[in-house]
């Protein structure tokens, strides 16, 4: 699997979520099987570049490669400065933005809006392709099946970044007038592979292996891209890996090592964040590896009080503890119910 000249490790995606996929998560993702991980959006707008919302999301410290950003904005100028702005500062791959359904960037015209105005859209992917060719870093576009239900122009809009020079298109099988509503459909993105010589990525409600391998086959997607399904559960990439070589299902991680993975997560949580946002914003990562286990509510009751991190991470440690003590391996987690902000 390539992006450009970018070999990845496999074919199994990280999807971008704000509040969710920061830098941590994402080293945690491919530690444990994911080929690739996008950062949460950037904003074009330079005015906020200096703020500490955008300078933690474009700290790529310590990342594995390739260190992928996404912008997003609507005037065609900016975005060229922020793509070139973010490859200065380590980016290797450039994703626009256009597929966030949220109405705080729908309404401003960003995101899955840009479906609408598809000159805009086209005039976004050239401007940013020629800051960044140059510079040999591959642009990559995320993009939903379309405005709406009688409006589904993904191929259209597919084909026309291809020839402006875009190296991969990521479909999630949703309109943005669905939001995350009913059922992801994978007829478009088969169609936009049909379409297109570039890589195309099937984004949408896969959530166990055997969903995977449905998602391949209906699509002949060269990769997937996961989303809410790896809150929480950020192994799912390699029960993934291992069900489509192997047909079966992985053994189920020991507890003692999930507790590992979420304490050194943790960790660097708090130091990219801080101790007094770390500690906050930890709480849902948390919540996530919790659900579904014997006792986990009520942790989760106890932990909104805790206020320090290392209080934090010596209450998470003893839980676990208490937990390995009575089962070895962790069960099958639920699909997470909270719908974060996938781009």
């Amino acid at each position: 699997m390539r992006i450009g000249h970018i070999t990845l490790a496999n074919r199994l995606f990280a999807a971008p979520m704000a509040g969710v996929t920061d830098r941590p998560f994402r080293q945690l993702c491919k530690r444990l099987g994911a080929g690739y991980a996008v950062s949460e959006m950037v904003t074009s707008r330079k005015d906020l570049w200096a703020s500490l919302k955008t300078s933690r999301r474009a700290d790529h410290q310590g990342e594995a490669e390739p260190i992928a950003v996404q912008i997003a904005g609507t005037d065609a100028a900016m975005m060229a400065e922020a793509a070139a702005y973010n490859v200065e500062r380590g980016a290797q791959i450039i994703d626009i933005n256009m597929g966030c359904p949220a109405k705080k960037v729908c309404s401003q015209w960003a995101g899955s809006a840009l479906m609408k105005d598809e000159a805009l859209a086209l005039a976004i992917v050239e401007a940013v392709v020629s800051v960044c060719s140059p510079q040999r870093v591959p642009v990559t576009l995320k993009m939903r099946t379309g405005w709406c239900a009688a409006e589904k122009n993904a191929v259209r809009i597919a084909r026309a970044a291809e020839l402006a020079g875009i190296a991969m298109v990521a479909v999630h099988g949703r309109t943005r007038e669905q939001g995350y509503t009913g059922q992801a459909e994978y007829e478009t993105v088969a169609a936009v592979k049909r379409a297109v010589a570039i890589p195309v990525v099937a984004n949408g409600d896969i959530d166990t292996p055997r969903k995977a391998r449905e998602v391949f086959a209906a699509t002949g997607a060269d990769a997937i891209m996961i989303g809410r399904a790896a809150q929480g559960r950020p192994w799912i990439f390699g029960e993934i890996a291992h069900y489509l070589a192997t047909g079966e299902d992985a053994r189920p991680p020991r507890v003692a090592d999930v507790k590992l993975w979420l304490l050194e997560h943790l960790e660097d949580h708090h130091h990219l964040h801080g101790d007094f946002s770390g500690v906050r914003s930890a709480r849902k990562h948390i919540g996530w590896t919790l659900r579904g286990l014997p006792g986990g509510d009520a942790f989760r009751v106890e932990m909104n009080g805790i206020e320090s991190c290392a209080e934090q991470l010596r209450a998470v440690g003893e839980w676990f503890d208490a937990l390995a003590d009575t089962q070895a391996l962790m069960p099958s987690a639920p699909v997470p119910t909270q719908r974060a902000e996938l781009h």
